[in-house]
């Protein structure tokens, strides 16, 4: 048995209660509180003067970027091996199809974000290292030996890629928080539940939700009026 096939076994009966594996619930919600706090420390640093401490600010914000990118591709391989659960969200229609999509566009930020920012980092000269988690240390790109001219052109461009990615994820995030809250209290299904932890040796559920054995549908809704 090779190592996927062990997770995809270990994660069976997670997925087949409509829950997501404690590894994937763990990257879900680091991750989100990492975009949040990055969210608001590039809008709070700009309120930073001209000198070393915006510098410092600049620093951590793009090391803690890369670290999003790093933590982007292990959630993603661990996606590869171990598929997520099927629930109400992977119901036929266009609803399921706009999931797929903002998790897709979700996915292309984590990527797109901390490269641009690296790029805009490495572009202020003299460049500095950054640190992954604070650890592992990451050399600037190599945009030393450019041009005053090319230099000052990759660093508008970059920032203009950063401030539009910027831009989608801050829409996204009330989008894809607020369809959750929607599944959790609207439609009452088992989409939200299945990203939250799990307590052990309790019969606590969150309120709102029901869970449902796996196919069934919900009730159809009575009409208003």
């Amino acid at each position: 048995m090779n190592l996927s096939e062990f997770f995809r076994d270990w994660s069976k009966s997670y997925r087949d209660r409509g829950k997501y594996t404690p590894v994937g619930v763990t990257f879900h919600w680091t991750m989100a509180a990492l975009v949040i706090y990055q969210l608001l420390s590039g809008w709070w640093m700009q309120r930073y003067l001209v000198g070393a401490d915006k510098l410092d600010a600049y620093a951590r914000h793009s090391g803690l970027g890369l670290t999003l990118l790093l933590l982007g591709a292990l959630r993603l391989l661990w996606r590869l091996m171990v598929p997520g659960p099927i629930n109400d969200a992977d119901n036929a229609g266009w609803r399921s199809g706009v999931a797929h999509l903002i998790h897709a566009m979700f996915y292309t930020l984590f990527v797109i974000m901390p490269l641009s920012g690296y790029m805009l980092w490495s572009a202020i000269q003299p460049a500095r290292p950054l640190y992954i988690a604070g650890l592992v240390r990451i050399p600037p790109m190599p945009f030393q030996d450019f041009s005053p001219e090319w230099q000052s052109w990759v660093l508008e461009s970059s920032l203009d890629v950063h401030v539009f990615c910027v831009v989608i994820l801050a829409l996204l995030i009330p989008a894809h928080a607020g369809a959750a809250i929607k599944h959790h209290f609207w439609d009452r299904d088992d989409v939200f539940e299945g990203m939250l932890p799990e307590v052990p040796d309790t019969d606590w559920k969150p309120a709102g939700a029901r869970r449902k054995p796996q196919g069934e549908q919900s009730p159809p809704r009575a009409e208003a009026g």
